[in-house]
């Protein structure tokens, strides 16, 4: 039934651990209302035919519907509205919240491409190569306009705004080459946004992985083992030990430890969780979001930062949530310009 349905609906096979679970939610809205029309048809016909008007200005004879009929409809119809309310909101809660342990691959959309930028140093253009049988975290943005990457074999559909980063997630079980488009007009050459997701077998992932550039500057080739390495080592090249402390200690931007995917305080009574397009956009665009305490003197990495050395920043920070570094020596705390200072006297 699932795959006349699908095919009745021109969807392609099912590529992704939640496809099917999206689509039985669909076959059972559509379904439903299917059923409705047609009731609602066959009943106008019944009373086209059973009451028809049989002289000029004949009135139809009134009728009055009991009471338990009309609570039993509207009782019926509320807790079909609330059962497919609860299913979508579980589902959508399912589908919008990345798990935390999957590989990362940053993917920037502009007119009319795809850039892919994965941890280990290598990026590639309409492509997006993953292994089978594990979570892929998806962290978005667009140069330009708004795009929107469309996935039909995993009914997975995340629109890209410029100027700032969306996550999404997929896991898939079976090996294949799958379509990407983009799904939201973006200018006259939209329909040719193309590209492929490649998905493969264990083994012929970690072989593609050994083929992987490494970042520059750093050590290890950026496998999944030593990325967090790999973020060190971006952090040194690029200054971030200058102002960030690695083991909770105050410095002149917030430190490190225990920071991915704790709860953050900001300026103006804001809070927001330090996920990976928090922790990318804190780069992008320090000052949108200035830590409460801290004050907005952190220049932006638009530009400075390829997508790979993010990447591996961002599993650096997750390796320090759990794991922080012993402190070494002990900072003095970092007291503001006018904090200190004589206060004057109010008049």
């Amino acid at each position: 039934m699932n795959d006349w349905l699908r095919r009745l609906l021109y969807l392609p096979p099912e590529g992704s651990t939640y496809a099917a679970g999206i689509d039985h939610l669909h076959f059972a809205v559509i379904g439903t209302t299917l059923l409705g029309a047609t009731f609602v048809f066959l009943l106008a016909v019944y009373f086209l035919l059973r009451h028809p008007r049989r002289a000029e200005g004949e009135l139809t004879e009134p009728r009055r519907t009991p009471w338990p009929v009309e609570l039993f409809v509207i009782a019926g119809l509320q807790t079909l509205f609330l059962a497919f309310w609860v299913v979508g909101a579980v589902q959508y809660d399912h589908v919008m919240t990345p798990p935390h342990d999957g590989v990362r691959v940053y993917v920037t959309a502009k007119q009319w491409m795809w850039k892919f930028g994965y941890p280990g140093g290598r990026s590639s253009i309409d492509v997006l190569t993953v292994p089978a049988g594990r979570d892929v975290v998806l962290v978005m943005t667009s140069r330009d306009v708004i795009h929107s990457f469309y996935v039909p074999a995993f009914r997975l559909k995340q629109d890209v705004v410029p100027g700032r980063y969306q996550t999404a997630w997929f896991r898939s079980d079976a090996p294949g080459t799958y379509d990407l488009e983009c799904a939201e007009f973006c200018g006259t050459s939209h329909s040719a946004m193309l590209g492929k997701v490649r998905v493969l077998a264990a083994g012929d992932y970690a072989r593609w992985l050994e083929d992987t550039v490494a970042l520059p500057g750093a050590d290890s080739p950026g496998a999944d083992g030593d990325l967090a390495a790999a973020g060190r080592d971006v952090a040194v090249r690029r200054g971030c030990f200058q102002c960030h402390s690695v083991d909770g200690q105050p410095s002149v931007g917030p430190s490190w430890a225990r920071l991915y995917r704790s709860r953050v305080a900001l300026t103006g009574g804001r809070s927001v969780v330090a996920d990976e397009a928090y922790l990318t956009r804190s780069m992008m665009e320090p000052q949108a979001d200035v830590v409460e305490g801290y004050r907005p003197v952190m220049p932006t990495y638009r530009g400075v930062l390829e997508q790979p050395e993010v990447a591996a920043l961002v599993e650096f920070i997750e390796a320090l949530g759990s794991a922080p570094f012993s402190p070494s020596v002990t900072l003095p705390r970092v007291v503001p310009e006018d904090e200190g200072r004589p206060q004057e006297p109010k008049p």
